[in-house]
């Protein structure tokens, strides 16, 4: 007779899959909960006790880990000496194992304490998955239950054949290593270890989609499953076709710079870069200020905001094309505007402004991937370094320059007025191009602006304000030109702001 080991922590299906598999001949060996859940239901199956002839202890922590498990799950059965010592030590062959694991990362989403999580890390399951799945090309290894379904009918075929039970194998191998991808990132975070010498990162596949950046690319999106307490944002789809991958990378985008504004606010959002941030009391005037900095680019974007979206703003977008409006809500009568459009995709985040990012950012380069901290600092001091004190509407406006500034492509500056922006230069080899172009976009609106940059900038810089009447600026400093652009900033009677801190972002 065929054996199968069932030992499953999410008893989804399993009673219904035991029965199948006894109907196909097989006997089934159980451990602990699975076992009285079959044993109840009057399914014919065995404890694993009775075939080690060992009792479960220690609470449960042991009981599959013995010899006359692990070689009926691990004997190859084209190996004569495999096979006699299988007689030899009267040790039952098992062909299938159906497994699944302690729920550490429904603990971890709780927020469980020390104690519990460690309870949850699942010795005996992995072992077991590992094994079955080593021995492929002799057992099924199951872990899904979305799979018991096609094994049954596999079986009834006769086709659970090799490159099926591969199939499977590889399925286990990537069960078990975002499983412990979670228990070593865990226990990373408790110790405070940021940069460890080996490293998995947990992630989960939530959906497939059309392509990525380009139409030729594949792509996925994947969750992180280590986004412990408070570090997801739910979000829900109300209308619209499906998310893209460039959309997503652009929500990213949206809300993050959305996050550095409490007071009403509204960001566009092009490429990864913004089309227009501004706040106000008031959000339809942030979101007027913010279509004001450039009205065209923001064609086929992302809008965010961090109001309920009223029908003053549904009717302004309703002119023209979006991708996506992301806000807390939706005014009914603002809904039913925007979905008139059957593409846009109209998102409700009742939590966006909780939503928050991993602590560490990823960079895939040559041969392996750079991780480094997220750039959450704004700055470090706020001196001024020029004889003209900024007033405090120009600080205003700095600091909102540095919020914004912080997440465009370096070379990047931000030119600000009444806490919106009014032009931005961004992805440029050279800083001065960068002012060049945010003048450029914001002639005519440059009067009593400020520029925010996020790195130092010299002398032709200082000259191009001056000739565009622009009289203050903030940049963390930190060249050797320093003390010339100071003095050329009293020179023409311009504020200036040193931060001492950088926002490349590249």
């Amino acid at each position: 007779m065929k054996y199968a080991l069932l030992s499953v922590y999410d008893k989804t299906g399993i009673v219904e899959f035991a029965r199948q598999l006894r109907e196909a001949g097989f006997g089934l060996i159980s451990t602990g909960g699975t076992y009285k859940l079959l044993h109840e239901q009057g399914i014919e199956v065995a404890e694993v006790s009775e075939l080690t002839q060992f009792p479960e202890m220690m609470g449960g922590r042991v009981k599959t880990l013995h010899p006359r498990i692990h070689a009926g799950i691990l004997h190859r059965r084209d190996v004569p000496a495999d096979l006699i010592a299988l007689v030899e030590h009267q040790i039952v062959s098992i062909d299938i194992v159906v497994n699944n694991l302690y729920p550490f990362e429904a603990m971890l989403q709780e927020g469980k304490d020390y104690a519990t999580m460690i309870e949850n890390i699942d010795i005996g399951g992995p072992s077991m998955i590992r094994a079955a799945a080593k021995n492929h090309a002799h057992v099924a290894i199951v872990v899904d239950p979305n799979d018991y379904a096609e094994t049954i009918q596999r079986i009834q075929s006769n086709t659970l054949d090799a490159d099926y039970r591969k199939h499977l194998a590889a399925k286990a191998f990537n069960h078990t290593a975002y499983y412990d991808g979670l228990i070593s990132s865990y226990f990373n975070q408790q110790l405070g270890i940021r940069f460890p010498e080996r490293f998995a990162r947990p992630l989960k596949r939530e959906s497939s989609m059309r392509y990525g950046e380009n139409p030729h690319q594949q792509a996925a999106y994947y969750h992180d499953g280590f986004q412990a307490l408070g570090h997801t944002f739910d979000f829900e789809q109300l209308h619209g076709k499906e998310i893209s991958f460039n959309n997503m990378n652009d929500l990213t985008g949206a809300v993050m710079m959305l996050k550095e504004f409490e007071r009403p606010c509204a960001v566009g959002v092009k490429h990864s870069n913004p089309t227009g941030i501004a706040c106000d009391d008031d959000i339809n005037i942030a979101f007027d200020k913010m279509i004001a900095c450039d009205d065209i680019s923001i064609f086929g974007g992302i809008i965010a905001l961090n109001r309920v979206v009223t029908k003053h703003i549904a009717e302004k977008i309703n002119t023209f094309f979006m991708e996506i409006v992301i806000a807390p809500d939706f005014e009914a009568e603002a809904f039913d505007i925007l979905a008139q459009k059957k593409n846009i995709r109209l998102i409700k985040s009742a939590n966006i402004m909780q939503a928050s990012f991993p602590e560490l950012k990823y960079k895939d380069v040559l041969n392996g991937t750079l991780l480094q901290e997220n750039d959450g600092l704004l700055y470090q001091n706020f001196n001024v370094v020029s004889k003209r004190q900024p007033s405090q509407k120009e600080i205003d406006d700095m600091i909102f320059g540095m919020k914004a500034v912080k997440h465009i492509s370096s070379n990047g500056v931000v030119l600000v007025k009444d806490e919106g922006t009014v032009g931005y230069g961004f992805g440029e080899v050279r800083r001065s191009w960068a002012v060049e172009k945010a003048l450029e976009r914001g002639e005519g609106k440059l009067d009593g602006a400020v520029l925010a940059s996020d790195a130092f900038f010299f002398e032709d810089t200082v000259e191009l304000l001056h000739a565009n009447d622009v009289k203050a600026a903030i940049s963390p400093g930190g060249s050797m030109h320093d003390q010339a652009v100071i003095d050329l900033c009293d020179k023409y009677e311009m504020a200036l702001v040193f931060t001492e801190t950088r926002h490349f972002r590249h």
